[in-house]
């Protein structure tokens, strides 16, 4: 754990997506607390599509798509600025499809925030076109808002670890328990299954690798600790069959859970373990997927991405501003 793990991390800009779905409608107020708990910019995007759509649509139902985005856009700006007045929001109405547009307008930093099933551009994120997708191959963090808590919160994050590789994302973690001052809650879920029948288990003892777990988990907290002087980081390793289950359950006491974004084997391509597959269908709170490497990227790139709007442009030429009720995103 010495240079080759990033320092502290920094929360970019907030991009969600809108497409009149109540769960949109819920993930875009998530959104909205926080961007302004992190003092950054809302950035809401309507994936329109209306570059396919061309390709069997007359100009005038593409007309009359692109106004119904802009009348969404400017209803959901309006809903934000009742409820977050001094917020800076943004407006794009993309002419992609969802997953490109999210993942252009997110730049090289910014959070994309999706709900857990949607309608229209999104019709299918509950079983996993949209939503699934976004998480699994975005090269920016990814928060499925689900959950239908509320009550106040747990004042906690939660962090799913394995091991000290995981210091390659946990610094956002910690920054999003600080911006909520909130306590870091890390934690190893070691299955037994797993272990059972292997090589490692011939050539050690069960409570040997237990042990060794919880040497990882302590010394990954320990190094947050350093990071976070003033942050409260407990540490904990659940023993179990079903770490899906286990952090499932888990997401019942916190407020976010986040976890790394795994790779396929041999490296190749990107894709959603089983855990995260079942933690964005099952979890009890918004669930945060990081992609591997992200915090060490981002810190040697030391560049100004994630300012949504930054990658392709929206309708017309670019984001429309939207800070107030009285502003209609949608096209210049």
């Amino acid at each position: 754990m010495s240079g080759e793990h990033p320092g502290r991390a920094e929360l970019g800009n907030v991009v969600v997506g809108v497409d009149g779905s109540p769960s949109a409608r819920t993930a875009v107020l998530w959104a909205a607390a926080e961007a302004d708990r992190r003092g950054s910019r809302l950035h809401l995007v309507h994936a329109a599509d209306t570059d396919r759509r061309a390709l069997f649509a007359d100009a005038e139902t593409i007309q009359e798509v692109r106004e119904a985005g802009r009348d969404l856009l400017a209803r959901t700006a309006r809903l934000v600025a009742e409820r977050f007045p001094d917020l800076d929001v943004t407006g794009e109405l993309g002419r992609q499809e969802p997953l490109s547009a999210l993942r252009s307008a997110a730049g090289a930093r910014g959070t994309i925030v999706v709900g857990h099933r949607g309608l229209g551009g999104f019709a299918t994120l509950m079983l996993g076109s949209v939503g699934l997708g976004v998480a699994a191959r975005a090269d920016v963090p990814v928060i499925v808002v689900r959950g239908e808590r509320n009550g106040p919160g747990t004042a906690s994050v939660t962090a799913a670890v394995r091991g000290v590789a995981d210091l390659d994302w946990l610094p956002l973690a910690a920054a999003e328990a600080q911006a909520r001052e909130a306590a870091l809650r890390v934690v190893s879920v070691w299955n037994v299954l797993t272990q059972v029948g292997s090589v490692a288990t011939m050539l050690d003892d069960l409570d040997g690798i237990a042990r060794q777990r919880v040497s990882e988990t302590q010394a990954v907290a320990e190094r947050i600790r350093r990071l976070h002087p003033g942050l409260v980081v407990d540490h904990h390793v659940e023993t179990g069959t079903s770490s899906a289950g286990i952090l499932v359950e888990a997401s019942a006491r916190t407020d976010l859970l986040v976890m790394g974004r795994g790779r396929r084997p041999l490296g190749v391509g990107r894709s959603l373990g089983r855990v995260a597959h079942s933690l964005i269908h099952h979890a009890h709170c918004p669930v945060e997927i990081v992609p591997r490497g992200f915090v060490t990227r981002t810190t040697d790139e030391g560049d100004e991405g994630g300012d949504g709007g930054d990658g392709d442009e929206g309708e017309g030429g670019g984001p429309a501003a939207a800070p107030g009720p009285s502003a209609a995103p949608g096209t210049h």
